[in-house]
């Protein structure tokens, strides 16, 4: 895979693939700065090199939004204000502009200096994006000299500015891509032990891969979150409110209890499915009531987890340990953060929640390396590499 010290960038146009998918609050206002921050290096280095910036990235998903006419969708997933914020991280303009590709794109760019930036407009605006479509790609491609992909949080995407875009131009990776394939290899190259893993979040079907991957190279497995509870749920341990999901039936078959690496919460603290503020206690994991659910890990196992990693030497984690939305179930999120914190393990942490959380409790800085990426974290651990590296190589 080619970095950006190994291709001639000086004097030219670059296409730079950023993975700008932020969140937004109720008022619009975008929430967690982390993903902006991280591309700023890579940015800084064109400039450095006289080199005229064309970001692409996407946000959400307005394909999948059947109900809103396009003009409401373009109002809801411009990548506007997100140039604007960057604009004011980096102390310097960042033009924007309302399409994607085409002749009017086209001669925009061309009019373009050396050291000017322009973010375009969102591209799951198009389907060919989403669909990998070659002349999509190649529409793309005739907006720069090189392409640089610096959005490893979207590179386990098979996505035309992801796989098919390096085909037609000079392509390399950018820091940050550099930067997450070297801290994420040092998982499985060689680490520092014991090694735990810490697996949180919610869906058992994307973490599935990483769990058993873990349970072969890491000397412990941590699992909380709603991904515990799919376990404890599914073996028929802790039952609770709890609709199982025949789809993860096999996904259950490969995770053996008898493990001596698996971890899973001893107690937690549980209240009524419709979250009722009132009602809330905390109760061994086999003695939920069928109407209730388990929204955090417990005291105990939150002791039985800090004696785990006391000893650490390198800790990995992803997806927070309850439903960190809701500040009554933080506790058992927060206390392993700063339990990791307290040790003198190399600590990798990603996942959009955990580290939106983390950002916010003012701790995400603190960890050794945070991954910008939630899935492709997952997906890299897992696999060893991405699509999107595969296309650079």
């Amino acid at each position: 895979m080619k970095t950006l010290r190994d291709v001639d960038i000086k004097n030219k146009k670059v296409l730079l693939r950023c993975d700008f998918n932020l969140s937004f609050n109720k008022q619009g206002n975008i929430i967690g700065f982390f993903r902006l921050k991280k591309s700023i290096p890579t940015i800084k280095y064109l400039l450095q090199n006289n080199a005229t910036i064309i970001i692409i990235s996407h946000l959400g998903r307005p394909q999948k939004e059947k109900f809103l006419f396009l003009k409401s969708k373009k109002a809801k997933y411009s990548l506007k204000p997100v140039a604007q914020l960057l604009s004011q991280l980096l102390k310097r303009k960042v033009k924007f502009y309302p399409q994607t590709i085409g002749e009017k794109t086209l001669q925009f760019v061309q009019k373009l200096k050396p050291r000017e930036i322009v973010m375009l407009e969102n591209l799951r605006f198009y389907r060919g994006e989403e669909e990998n479509d070659q002349m999509f790609a190649k529409e793309l491609a005739k907006l720069g000299d090189v392409y640089v992909n610096d959005a490893f949080a979207v590179s386990h995407r098979k996505h035309a500015s992801i796989v098919s875009l390096p085909k037609y131009l000079p392509s390399c990776a950018g820091l940050l891509m550099e930067e997450e394939v070297k801290n994420l290899s040092k998982i499985f190259q060689n680490p520092e032990r014991p090694l735990i893993g810490i697996i949180g979040g919610v869906k058992l079907e994307t973490k599935i891969k990483v769990i058993k991957k873990l349970l072969v190279i890491a000397d412990h497995l941590l699992i909380g979150g709603k991904v515990a509870n799919t376990i404890l749920g599914g073996k028929g341990i802790a039952m609770g409110k709890f609709i199982f999901d025949p789809k993860v039936q096999e996904m259950l078959e490969e995770i053996e209890l008898t493990n001596p690496k698996l971890h899973l919460p001893l107690d937690g603290l549980v209240s009524l499915a419709q979250r009722d503020e009132e009602y809330l206690r905390t109760t061994a994991v086999g003695l939920i009531r069928k109407e209730e659910e388990l929204f955090d890990i417990g005291p105990e196992t939150i002791k039985m987890f800090s004696e785990i990693i006391k000893d650490a030497k390198t800790i990995v984690w992803n997806g927070p340990l309850g439903f960190v939305e809701d500040s009554r179930f933080q506790k058992g999120t927060l206390e392993i953060a700063r339990l990791i914190l307290q040790t003198h393990a190399y600590s990798i942490v990603g996942g959009g929640e955990t580290c939106a959380f983390l950002e916010n409790k003012n701790l995400l800085d603190k960890f050794s390396f945070a991954s910008t990426g939630g899935g492709a974290m997952l997906e890299f651990l897992a696999e060893e590499t991405l699509p999107g590296i595969e296309a650079l190589k």
